[in-house]
């Protein structure tokens, strides 16, 4: 039992029943950095955020800093799962839950949890606090901050001395999918630096779940097996990935990090840009494409403009959600301000396409089918340089993912893939006419 200091009756949680297993060294541990990679329904971030509502009533001179890479995806991630947690907690009436600005202040001592995105850096690195400290740092999502550098500015800004008899202590979190075993994080937190080789570069021994010996870094692996509370129909998903897609499963369902050679697409690059004054150049078009999903893949709307003179592809904006009706996805889509732009449409779900036109997506068509239609397609798109702007977090994943399928001897072979593919396919339905000319199709 742990008593929650909200009253001088303290309201008394049992938290075995509450959080559940799998996480105790995580919950504990108070050394700088705590990263956790795992996968899909390992209740990582649903862990997380009972922590920090308890760690936050538990030091009442605490504040806590919740961060994506872009501001816009907080309100359906951490701050909801903040939301649940409360809730689970049962300590609602304890807490101020706004959302403009997004915040959450503790009532009782005006302790607050900040949500930033670090597409607007200037307000990560500026934040003053009212009362006592910011002491802890939640980055979810971790694997979209693609550059270093980003980690390291909101690193130092969680800095500056604590009185040593608040007992409290300054904390990252970083909770992500391990999709991509290049990915900077792993050499940095999961690598345990051995020796140097002949170029004097470092060589490292990679740990599952360690604690560094300096006592500051504590980076385990958590997979849905941690998970007591998944019902049968959870638990069958992960088996039949097991069965059909053991690729799929090693990453997905348990947790490891995804082998990343034979990229599809090396043409690309993370940037910023106006896309306002790039769509006024007199030689750009837009170009929208639509793949359908809904229980276990997205809907994904690819936004790009295309240029054929410069031979180049700017990815602006996108969806990417599951569990959308049709009627929806066109409140979606209306709602981007896209509601009057032609989308190209996977033609494999005519009926979909009918009554999201009845809906009001007027111009939305289906993309066409032709021979060797993915192949073809990426064929031309390898010949265009891609520009993805940084709030396209989903769609730089799935670039950084896609890849050739293998056959049983390991050997690449010239099939994409089934994953990482929703955006890439949308792309390949709204560039078709542009990139082939309207005889051809896609897929």
């Amino acid at each position: 039992m742990i008593n929650l200091k909200i009253s001088p009756q303290a309201k008394r949680v049992h938290l075995p029943e509450v959080v559940g297993k799998g996480y105790g060294t995580f919950w504990n541990f108070k050394g700088r950095y705590r990263v956790c990679k795992g996968s899909r329904a390992s209740k990582k971030s649903k862990t997380t955020a009972l922590n920090i509502i308890k760690r936050m009533m538990q030091y009442p001179e605490a504040n806590t800093l919740v961060v994506r890479k872009v501001f816009r995806t907080l309100k359906d991630s951490c701050f909801t799962e903040l939301k649940w947690a409360i809730n689970r907690l049962g300590v609602s009436a304890y807490w101020e839950i706004k959302e403009s600005p997004l915040e959450m202040t503790y009532i009782p001592t005006g302790q607050k949890i900040y949500f930033r995105g670090l597409d607007d850096p200037l307000k990560v690195t500026s934040i003053t606090v009212e009362i006592g400290y910011l002491c802890w740092c939640w980055i979810e999502e971790a694997y979209e901050i693609m550059n270093e550098a980003d980690f390291d500015m909101l690193d130092e800004s969680i800095r500056g001395a604590i009185p040593e008899e608040t007992g409290l202590f300054k904390q990252i979190t970083l909770t992500f999918n391990p999709w991509n075993e290049k990915h900077w994080i792993r050499k940095r937190f999961f690598g345990e630096i051995t020796g140097k080789d002949a170029q004097g570069n470092p060589t490292y021994k990679f740990h599952d779940s360690w604690i560094s010996p300096d006592g500051q870094i504590y980076a385990t692996t958590t997979n849905y097996l941690c998970n007591e509370w998944l019902d049968t129909a959870d638990l069958k998903v992960f088996n039949t990935m097991k069965e059909n897609n053991p690729r799929r499963y090693k990453v997905a369902g348990l947790g490891g990090w995804g082998i990343v050679d034979g990229l599809i697409f090396d043409n690309w690059r993370e940037e910023a840009f106006d896309y306002l004054a790039i769509s006024k150049k007199p030689d750009v078009k837009s170009a929208f494409g639509l793949d359908f999903g809904y229980t276990n893949d997205p809907t994904a709307l690819f936004c790009g403009l295309v240029s054929e003179k410069e031979r180049t592809i700017w990815v602006f904006d996108e969806l990417y959600e599951k569990a959308l009706t049709n009627r929806a996805i066109c409140d979606r889509i209306t709602g981007m301000g896209y509601g009057k732009e032609r989308i190209k449409a996977d033609c494999a779900e005519p009926k979909s396409i009918d009554e999201l036109r009845d809906a009001g997506l007027h111009r939305i068509r289906a993309a066409r089918k032709g021979k060797d239609s993915v192949n073809n397609g990426i064929q031309y798109i390898q010949g265009y340089t891609i520009i993805v702007h940084p709030r396209c977090v989903n769609f730089i994943t799935e670039i950084s993912n896609y890849t050739w399928a293998e056959d049983k001897f390991g050997a690449k072979i010239n099939v994409p893939i089934d994953d990482f593919n929703h955006l890439m396919d949308a792309m390949r339905y709204g560039l078709e006419d542009m990139l082939v000319g309207p005889a051809f199709s896609f897929d």
